[in-house]
């Protein structure tokens, strides 16, 4: 695996969306943050990275895994159960496929049951929804 063939796997889950931010990381949404969205996955794009890619895990899988090579405490985010990876060969694909999935659909359940009503409407919908959204949050700060 490496981040292209994960971002690609990600990005054809139900609902993820990809944005850019904290220098150079790629962070995976399930529903966009505007609707209150949350984060399941985020890839370290800089060359200094102590951990190239970081997933929701959860506390039950959260031990088991870390006593796999290459897998560790994800930087910031141990606390809330993920885990992060030294380099991207330390899971087999079908493995990263398989844990990318269960990070995706572990924070689909825990979504508050607002933003999985505005998931459940129609993409068209939603779009109008997130537009709106960011529209009151840029009118907030300013």
């Amino acid at each position: 695996m490496n981040v292209e063939l994960a971002r690609e796997y990600l990005l054809s889950l139900p609902d993820v969306v990809e944005t850019h931010q904290w220098g150079d990381n790629l962070v995976f949404w399930v529903g966009d943050k505007a609707i209150g969205g949350k984060m399941f996955a985020v890839f370290d794009l800089s060359a200094n990275a102590k951990s190239v890619a970081s997933f929701a895990a959860g506390r039950e899988r959260c031990s088991e895994l870390l006593e796999l090579d290459g897998l560790l405490p994800a930087p910031y985010f141990a606390r809330i159960f993920w885990i992060g990876t030294s380099y991207w060969s330390a899971l087999r694909d079908t493995e990263w496929r398989e844990h990318l999935a269960a990070a995706h659909a572990l924070t689909r359940e825990k979504l508050p049951p607002k933003v999985q009503r505005v998931l459940a409407l129609t993409k068209t919908e939603q779009k109008k929804l997130i537009l709106a959204a960011r529209k009151l949050k840029a009118a907030a700060k300013s």
